[in-house]
């Protein structure tokens, strides 16, 4: 299936009143730091706290009336989890997640608070297919999976095409990539809305399978991630690699210390909460900031769930 710009432009028709239009900010100290324009886009002030509720709608809106009938299953042990559960409540649809048994309490709940029933499992992949295969066999629920989905990189394209029509001119845009699902949106939107902004991508060095993959040509199936950002320890979906492959222009990676060093920075400069896994485009674009001397940037800050007892700094 070949994504086309109509797809994006509804896409955002049809989220208009399920979702918010973020807020951008910027910091005229942080500015003058990296040397360059810099455009935040807050998803971490979206619906369930990150960009994963874009997604999660446009993947609903777009299931037939036998389907939602039958209601919807992922496994998740956090944002996606917690986006489809809401979106679930939203649009009056049934919802079941397998989360792992160690997932964060407050996700836990969270999603249950949302109207899901949650099914636990081992911390491992195999026990949480397993597990969403007996909620699927047993229900007949659709799979809605976090990224490896058209309709889902459709939804994930809504935060970008917002920031590029706030901010026109950028010059550069930044996403984190983990499973993909955002990056390959937001290369989406700027090449329909936007060609002349080119696109990067921030991994972190402790889960570097995107990175790997883009400069080898090759989809990395090996990956045994250990980094501070678990929004980004999943693996690159195989959908997105390719429209990535073709509409991302660089992919930077940064050690564990510049993500806290760029996360507390955000947290000081813009006074506001951010997940590690926010922090990681932005610490990519200062440690590269000479090659974005002067330019307009903008950076998707993908979501605020953080466990505040657990701040790293």
């Amino acid at each position: 299936m070949k994504i086309s710009k109509i797809d994006l432009s509804k896409a955002q028709e049809d989220l208009a009143q399920l979702i918010y239009n973020t807020p951008v900010l910027s910091s005229s100290a942080i500015n003058a730091m990296v040397g360059a324009e810099i455009y935040f886009k807050c998803e971490n002030f979206q619906k369930t706290g990150s960009f994963k509720a874009r997604g999660a709608s446009h993947a609903l809106l777009k299931l037939s009336v036998v389907e939602k009938t039958k209601g919807v299953a992922t496994h998740s042990s956090g944002n996606h989890g917690q986006a489809l559960a809401w979106a679930a409540q939203r649009l009056g649809i049934k919802c079941w997640v397998v989360m792992p048994e160690n997932s964060p309490a407050v996700k836990i709940a969270a999603v249950r608070g949302y109207g899901a029933e949650v099914h636990l499992c081992p911390s491992n992949l195999p026990a949480r297919e397993a597990g969403l295969k007996a909620v699927q066999d047993k229900t007949g629920a659709v799979f809605i999976p976090p990224y490896n989905h058209h309709n889902i990189i459709i939804g994930q394209s809504t935060a970008a095409a917002e920031l590029l029509a706030e901010q026109p001119n950028l010059d550069a845009i930044f996403a984190p990539v983990g499973g993909g699902g955002l990056l390959a949106g937001t290369a989406l939107a700027a090449h329909y809305f936007s060609p002349q902004t080119k696109v990067y991508a921030g991994e972190p060095a402790g889960a570097d399978d995107a990175y790997r993959s883009f400069y080898s040509g090759t989809l990395v199936e090996e990956h045994e991630p250990n980094t501070i950002a678990d929004g980004l320890r999943t693996t690159l979906g195989s959908i997105n690699f390719p429209i990535i492959q073709q509409h991302v222009n660089a992919i930077y990676s940064c050690a564990e210390e510049e993500i806290i060093a760029a996360m507390r920075l955000i947290y000081e400069r813009l006074k506001i909460v951010i997940e590690p896994s926010c922090a990681v485009p932005f610490a990519c674009l200062i440690k590269n900031a000479d090659a974005f001397h002067g330019q307009k940037v903008g950076i998707i800050l993908s979501g605020g769930n953080v466990d505040l007892g657990k701040l790293p700094f």
